[in-house]
């Protein structure tokens, strides 16, 4: 392993954040409040990733092994120096606290430990709510963005740190894909804020929740969540975004391109729907007699059901009141997740698809022993391998959310404290059912709990690291319908070729850049 060069590119992601820590500290300037926290914490970080950054590499290679270590040392190491302006700012004074409110954050996961968030400093505040923007895309795409870097590294970097299954390139170079990426991260985070704005949110509440909603990760500046409003149009606006970041940001790309029927045919996204929308209707008819008819029971169900598959967590309702039907959905959805390539969390839409259709298969089989079916996604085969490592995926998450439950479960809480806590940490939900609902804290549990949660979130969002193609679900061969990508034709082949556009060509011409898509870089070669 390139040790050198890992501990580069962390300088790089430790420099970059105690960048990004000057906008708190602006924050807290304006609203009168001292900067000294922030300039401390600035500066450790800074120095140690400058030292790190400094350091010559015998190599510049890195590797799929050297680029997973790279992310979950970024994730560590930003963690453990990001928690550092709460202790100071006096915000959360216990470190095992304020390290499991940047965790959460930066995985975007909302579960939190403050109870009376309008008591932090307003500096404080940017800091936490900003997390959960940084962690949404992921700094490593940032700095991929940003910062020069060979296109092998980059592959390896970017292919560990998007969140999905897989990672897979607009454009032939990842530097292009990931300012792609990012653009788009910034002009939704963007008009949402404006959106907001136009619905009676002041500029620092709206900016501040549009980075909760970029990232799905749920952190409000107000213990009542976004159910503090209590607007509808609000609850409409945050409600369409949670979506709009659980989708797979490569069909907007698809969209830019002109290519708006390919994307609006992708069947990850039409289950993704379809899942909404069902779970949407059936919890409002559950819950109608709670809120005096279906009208309101389909606003408050509408903004629940997608801030829980989205893994957002904001809340407008204490769903630990639902009818039990109601909870045991929401429950589902927390699984669920949603889209490959999107910001939010859980087992993904993709690998829910994948499941659903081996077990049906096995079905027919056990039923025609004869039959001969392969599982498709968007009407493309996928091999048996993909299968497999979707159900490894799969056995794994149930395993680790079951030991950390019984961890947490020594805390002698109630059974549905822990698991719903296991399972909102793992799947960087946020909230979960009884004491740790949406009116609750994870504060009531002991550091011990905290550290083994702590684990499951940073596990949930290195949990779509995947070393194989095989896991390449990320939007189901996401254009293969309209667009002829030689890349799929041979079903198994580890020689892909595709074109490359050339500058000035048409839109059309451009389209042919997503023969790379969801391929890898040294199976291109």
């Amino acid at each position: 392993m390139n040790f050198r060069m890992i501990g580069q590119v962390v300088g790089r992601v430790l420099c970059i954040e105690a960048a990004l820590m000057l906008l708190p500290m602006i924050a807290a300037v304006i609203y009168d409040e001292s900067p000294v926290p922030f300039l401390i914490t600035i500066g450790i970080t800074g120095g140690i990733g400058l030292v790190m950054w400094r350091v010559r590499a015998k190599s510049g290679g890195i590797t799929a092994r050297d680029g997973f270590l790279i992310v979950g040392l970024s994730w560590i190491a930003m963690s453990l120096l990001g928690a550092i302006p709460f202790v100071l700012t006096g915000d959360i004074p216990n470190y095992i606290d304020a390290l499991f409110e940047t965790i959460s954050g930066l995985t975007t996961t909302g579960a939190s430990v403050v109870t009376s968030p309008e008591s932090m400093t307003r500096g404080g505040m940017f800091w936490r709510l900003f997390t959960h923007w940084i962690g949404g895309m992921g700094i490593l795409v940032f700095v991929l963005a940003v910062l020069p870097m060979s296109g092998n590294r980059s592959m390896h970097i970017m292919r560990a740190e998007v969140p999905g299954p897989t990672v897979g390139k607009l454009v032939p170079r990842i530097r292009k894909t990931a300012s792609i990426l990012y653009l788009l991260y910034i002009a939704l985070t963007l008009v949402e804020t404006v959106l907001l704005i136009a619905g009676g949110m002041s500029f620092y509440d709206a900016l501040l929740h549009s980075f909760a909603t970029a990232g799905t990760g749920g952190l409000s500046t107000r213990a009542l969540s976004i159910g503090y409003y209590n607007s509808a149009y609000i609850d409409i606006v945050v409600g369409v975004f949670m979506i709009l970041f659980g989708a797979n940001f490569s069909l907007y790309y698809l969209i830019l391109l002109g290519n708006i029927r390919t994307a609006l045919r992708n069947e990850e996204l039409r289950w993704f729907l379809g899942i909404i929308a069902f779970a949407v209707l059936t919890i409002a008819v559950d819950i109608r007699n709670l809120y005096g008819g279906v009208g309101h029971a389909l606003r408050y169900s509408f903004f629940q059901v997608t801030s829980i598959i989205s893994t957002t967590g904001f809340a407008t309702a204490d769903f630990n009141l639902w009818p039990e039907y109601s909870k045991f959905l929401l429950v589902l959805l927390m699984f669920v997740g949603g889209c490959a390539g999107s910001t939010a969390g859980g087992l993904k839409v993709s690998r829910v698809m994948l499941l659903f259709k081996s077990c049906t298969i096995e079905v027919k089989k056990m039923l025609r022993p004869r039959c001969v079916e392969n599982v498709r996604l968007d009407g493309k085969p996928v091999d048996g391998q993909t299968v497999y490592n979707a159900l490894t995926y799969f056995t794994f998450y149930i395993i680790i959310m079951l030991i950390a439950g019984l961890i947490v479960s020594l805390d002698g809480l109630d059974f549905t404290t822990n698991f719903t806590a296991a399972l909102s940490c793992l799947s960087n939900v946020g909230p979960g059912l009884s004491l740790v609902g949406p009116t609750g804290s994870f504060a009531i549990f002991s550091p011990l709990s905290k550290i083994v949660l702590m684990i499951c979130m940073l596990l949930g969002i290195e949990g779509d690291i995947q070393a194989d193609e095989a896991d390449a679900l990320a939007c189901a061969v996401c254009c293969a319908n309209s667009i002829r990508m030689r890349a799929f034709e041979k079903a198994g082949s580890t020689t892909r070729t595709y074109a490359t556009p050339r500058r000035g060509r048409s839109a059309a011409g451009a389209r042919s850049a997503w023969t790379a898509l969801f391929t890898k870089e040294g199976k291109t070669s």
